[in-house]
């Protein structure tokens, strides 16, 4: 009891803490401005870094109560720089077991393991309905400071996805259309009023045999409307077919509709999507990004472009944090330089270290989660740490500072800073240098100064120079990727930008690993052309 008291008190001395550093700036609901998410009163851009937190599963309630008190799991997820959860719901909690305690369905499956924990960590909620649970959860977010989407995952609880698991299309066996519009009504209803829920979804990754572009046109527009009507607050998050990986069809016609301002769309990314996990493994890795990027984009991402663009929020990516393999490291990489870029919205899957009960097992451990399965502390430093760009806004609708460019090397998850403007180093993304360049073959530019980068030779640091007409000074971004910042040496050669290794911070230029990309090169990781990724980010927010 001691034990339990001390982290009660720990928990709640850094809720205080987070309350007095991390009062949001921006005001309650939200809005859309073209591709952005905006304050609705200010037009402030509002960024959202989203942990996914499950309460879909047979128990249907939030994971992780037995493990720890719910204020020290919320307070956790801010301190780590989430703003937001994607926290998800089967349809029948509301329609068919909204009267069952939380008591009630934990005995139905006879955990008393877990039971002892919450009667431990969260005896509150022992007695509440499963609804009257889920809405306290919510109620302990808001008090926290964190927004909430509120993801339709499923219909009958239970583990998400199947291809033909009755879950997911209209029309399925355990999905009536009727009774789905009849639970995004009563959450839509029930939590209107309630600010830090900023957004409902319509379903998540509608998938399987019944799938079809006039039923997802037919019934996202009659989900998106039933959830407008009786909350017309939130933002209505819409996702494609095929797991939410497919919305091609938008390019024939959007929804008739945006919902005066309140519609996005939703894709999900994982190294294994597409059913081409093992490309990320294989020697050619700037070709398998460059590719794996481009259709991403041509299937969901180009929502963000045109003439009548919608912000795009990837509300699922991950990956399996327990030691990350080279074809995850790729990946990971990969999505890190394009989320930066696009300075997407997103929700990491996932933020539970644990289950209750997961197909048909108990007590069973989520090894992409972002917490281990105590839930006490960070899984993975390092996934967490090379995430740290992707959690600052980086594009303002509202801003009038000119874009400038900060120098990403998503392998580590650093950015390039300077030190007395004699040299450059890589070190955490909070406070980068900003740097301008206009195009392949010019300068990079040190905001504010007549400095620019200039490659001195093979395997030695770059300088800043005032000379910036040299070749030697002329960047330029080379290989399939893209992701290689290359200036020519002296010799006519090719130099690459490069971080010295994983755990320095010493920043070099060396002949460029891409020209050799073959499979016996690829064999040693010192020479991974990954190590050599840089990403120039735009952004116009100092």
């Amino acid at each position: 009891m001691k034990m339990a008291g001390k982290m009660l008190l720990q928990a709640l001395l850094l809720l205080l803490f987070l309350f007095v550093l991390g009062i949001p700036c921006f005001s309650l609901p939200l809005s859309i401005n073209g591709r952005w998410i905006v304050d609705a009163k200010t037009g402030q851009r509002v960024k959202l870094a989203c942990g996914n937190w499950p309460s879909h599963v047979e128990i249907m309630l939030a994971e992780g109560l037995d493990k720890q008190p719910l204020q020290y799991i919320i307070a956790q997820l801010r301190q780590h720089h989430f703003n937001c959860v994607r926290f998800t719901w089967a349809t029948h909690m509301f329609t068919r077991y909204a009267n069952r305690t939380v008591m009630e369905s934990l005995d139905s499956f006879n955990l008393t393991d877990a039971k002892a924990g919450i009667a431990k960590n969260n005896p509150f909620v022992l007695k509440l309905t499963l609804v009257q649970a889920f809405e306290a959860v919510i109620d302990h977010f808001g008090a926290q400071g964190v927004m909430v989407v509120l993801d339709n995952q499923v219909s009958r609880p239970t583990w998400c996805c199947g291809y033909d698991d009755g879950n997911g299309f209209f029309g399925d066996a355990d999905f009536d259309a009727d009774e789905w519009l009849q639970g995004l009504a009563m959450v839509a209803g029930r939590f209107k009023g309630k600010s830090q829920v900023i957004g409902i979804s319509t379903r998540n990754e509608l998938r399987g045999p019944l799938a079809n572009e006039d039923d997802w046109y037919k019934y996202i527009y009659q989900g998106g409307a039933t959830i407008h009507k009786a909350n017309p607050d939130v933002l209505i998050f819409a996702s494609g077919l095929a797991y939410a990986s497919d919305l091609t069809f938008l390019k024939k016609k959007h929804l008739q509709t945006n919902f005066d301002n309140k519609l996005l769309y939703e894709a999900h990314w994982y190294a294994f999507s597409w059913g081409e996990g093992k490309v990320w493994g294989m020697e050619f890795v700037n070709k398998a990004c460059q590719s794996k990027t481009q259709y991403f984009i041509n299937q969901t991402g180009f929502v963000v472009n045109g003439d009548n663009p919608f912000p795009m929020f990837v509300g699922e990516f991950g990956l399996d944090q327990r030691g990350l393999s080279r074809a995850d490291e790729h990946f990971y990489a990969c999505f890190l330089a394009y989320a930066a870029d696009e300075d997407l919205d997103w929700g990491v899957w996932a933020w539970q270290g644990s289950y209750y009960y997961r197909e048909n097992k108990t007590g069973t451990e989520e090894t992409y989660g972002v917490m281990d399965f105590n839930w006490n502390r960070v899984r993975n430093k390092e996934f967490q740490n090379r995430m740290q760009l992707i959690k600052s806004k980086l594009q303002d609708p509202s801003s009038r500072i000119s874009t400038s460019f900060i120098m990403f090397h998503p392998l580590s998850g650093s950015c390039i800073n300077t030190e007395d403007r004699k040299g450059i180093y890589a070190t955490g993304c909070k406070a980068p240098s900003h740097w301008i360049h206009e195009g392949d073959r010019t300068p990079i530019r040190l905001r504010g100064t007549k400095l620019c980068l200039k490659a001195v030779g093979d395997g030695l640091e770059p300088i800043l120079s005032e000379d910036c007409s040299s070749k030697q000074s002329s960047w330029t971004s080379l290989s399939e990727s893209k992701l290689h910042l290359a200036a020519i040496d002296e010799n006519g050669e090719y130099l690459c930008l490069q971080k010295e290794s994983r755990y320095t911070t010493r920043i070099l230029t060396s002949s460029c690993v891409f020209i050799h990309e073959e499979p016996e090169c690829q064999k040693d990781p010192q020479k991974d052309p990954v190590t050599q990724w840089f990403k120039l980010v735009k952004t116009n927010v100092l």
